[in-house]
């Protein structure tokens, strides 16, 4: 495996690495990334790959008309597999569990869009991500669908009330998370526009949306940089996949 090349997988122009990505970069981490909405063609394997990102997107995880679906899938289950660190976001987390025959269907609740809450399970205190995560995180949410079924075996790490499966674990070292931490406002504001119509019927006001996700990016950072560190961590084998010791911080 390789010492710090990261593959992170774009499925949709309007949701890339942003944030997270310069986390993950000051952390140690070399990312490639692979745009296959662009054309560009997956690895059959993670060889050579300390690390796997997928990221969300606005298709559908069941959805036969992206054509790179089943490919990513496979790639998923290789990476649980061979326990090679894996972070789905979004539906990145939602594939992670369509790999593992987790169910994923447009939520019973409606889209959850904007600042949230999200409430820790007792198992991430065994978590080598989790365990040094808030009780109850602020998030960022904006999805359509969610996981109704986790894969069996998998690990619940955080829930809320109309939305249950918020994170989980499959394996050792691989995590989905429903949420998103790689967002900064301008990404939230193009969202926000072309979203107006959904937006509206939800009774949102869209610049209010947009301070209220503004607001809380200190927050966010706060919290989701020493997760994404943490993650580094584990992928450059300098934090072990346990209930370890909080990873410090180096800042370039």
């Amino acid at each position: 495996m390789g010492d710090n090349r990261t593959l992170v997988i774009e499925n949709d122009p309007t949701d890339d690495i942003r944030r997270l990505g310069g986390w993950l970069v000051e952390a140690g981490l070399a990312l490639e990334v692979s745009r296959p909405y662009a054309g560009d063609r997956l690895p059959p394997t993670l060889d050579g790959y300390a690390a796997l990102v997928v990221l969300g997107g606005e298709q559908h995880a069941g959805d036969p008309a992206v054509p790179w679906f089943p490919e990513l899938e496979v790639l998923l289950r290789k990476a649980v597999r061979h326990a090679v660190p894996t972070l789905g976001v979004c539906l990145g987390g939602q594939l992670l569990a369509t790999a593992h025959a987790g169910t994923v269907e447009p939520s019973p609740s409606g889209p959850e869009i904007g600042p949230r809450l999200v409430a820790r399970r007792d198992a991430a205190e065994r978590d080598p991500l989790w365990a040094q995560v808030p009780l109850a995180p602020d998030v960022l949410q904006w999805h359509h669908d969610e996981i109704t079924e986790l894969p069996v075996g998998a690990t619940l790490l955080a829930a809320s009330t109309y939305y249950p499966h918020q994170a989980f674990r499959l394996g050792t070292r691989a995590w989905g998370i429903q949420f998103h931490i790689e967002c900064d406002t301008a990404m939230v504001a193009e969202w926000t526009s072309a979203n107006l119509d959904v937006l509206d019927q939800l009774g949102y006001e869209p610049h209010d949306l947009i301070d209220a996700c503004d607001a809380l990016m200190p927050d966010l950072e706060e919290v989701w940089q020493p997760f994404a560190a943490r993650f580094a961590g584990i992928a450059l084998g300098t934090l072990q996949p346990g209930p370890g010791r909080e990873l410090p911080i180096v800042r370039g």
